[in-house]
């Protein structure tokens, strides 16, 4: 194919280049399409959501200054179809009544240990805090404890928390108010990272699985929660429905309670911190079907 001639007319060389207003509209069409395609990239892989569901939103708190992690718990209109039973804000110095507080060595962790003295109540905060304890040879001990004093089956929990550090397993959960196990309801669990969670359903005479994860900045405060109906199970994040599970045999139908706990696996060599850490939990809000 022979060269276009370089003493070519301008006419005849506009012909055949794309004027100006038609580049600058498909440049701004790719520009539009590619910010969408990340836009859609962050929310299902950064975000490290693990199966695609509808998006939806709840109202899980509101602004206040005056709170440590500057949110306050959600009031009794926040959920059609359910009512407001229980708000702890931990106030004062010593864990709030209906609170029972873990001690011995945590059920299926032979190496783990709770102590009374890592579970606190101060500066607005309740405290899980993971340090060797001289009382125990040096060992990890972590903090848990269970609001046991009320149960209830189908609801929506609310904690409001962050970590100060990676280590120890930092658990958010429903657990049987008869404690016969299964069922368990994990709706955040960290497996010893601050970098993501996990929510986990425990069901069935052999204990099966239905398990999602998400990746999150777990130094910064969220709302963490779980809503619970014969018809479904959604696991949310700051309002945001990040994971559910909608098969109705497989939902637990006994009465749960809420659990917050800390669990190392050190003679495991995982999930075992390096520096004290601890869970900090500004507030717990818990509603009940009407």
């Amino acid at each position: 194919m022979s060269r276009p001639s370089e003493l070519q007319s301008h006419e005849e060389h506009s012909d055949k280049t794309p004027r100006w207003d038609v580049r600058i509209t498909v440049v701004t069409i790719v520009t539009t399409i590619t910010t969408l395609v990340v836009a859609i990239w962050y929310v299902f892989a950064i975000s490290g959501l693990t199966k695609t569901i509808p998006l939806t939103f709840y109202k899980v708190g509101f602004l206040r200054a005056l709170e440590p992690s500057q949110m306050a718990p959600p009031v009794s209109t926040t959920f059609p179809g359910y009512k407001l039973v229980y708000v702890q804000d931990f106030q004062g110095t010593s864990v709030p009544p209906g609170w029972d507080v873990f001690t011995g060595v945590p059920g299926g962790d032979p190496g783990g240990q709770f102590g009374r003295q890592h579970v606190v109540v101060s500066g607005g905060l309740l405290h899980l805090n993971a340090w060797k304890d001289p009382k125990y040879g040096g060992k990890w001990v972590t903090g848990g404890l269970c609001h046991c004093g009320l149960a209830h089956m189908y609801g929506a929990y609310f904690v409001r928390s962050r970590l100060t550090g990676a280590g120890p397993n930092e658990a958010q959960l429903l657990w049987p108010a008869d404690n016969t196990w299964p069922p368990e309801i994990d709706f955040n669990e960290t497996g010893g990272t601050d970098k993501s969670t996990s929510s986990t359903l425990h069901f069935g005479a052999k204990n099966n699985i239905i398990q999602s994860s998400i990746r999150i900045d777990l130094l910064k405060w969220h709302t963490w929660g779980v809503i619970w109906s014969a018809k479904s199970i959604e696991y949310v994040v700051d309002g945001r429905v990040w994971a559910n599970v909608t098969t109705p045999s497989e939902i637990p139908q006994v009465p749960m309670r809420l659990d917050l706990e800390q669990r190392t696996k050190c003679q495991l060599g995982n999930q075992c911190p390096k520096v004290p850490v601890s869970m900090l939990v500004d507030w717990v809000a818990e509603y009940s079907l009407k």
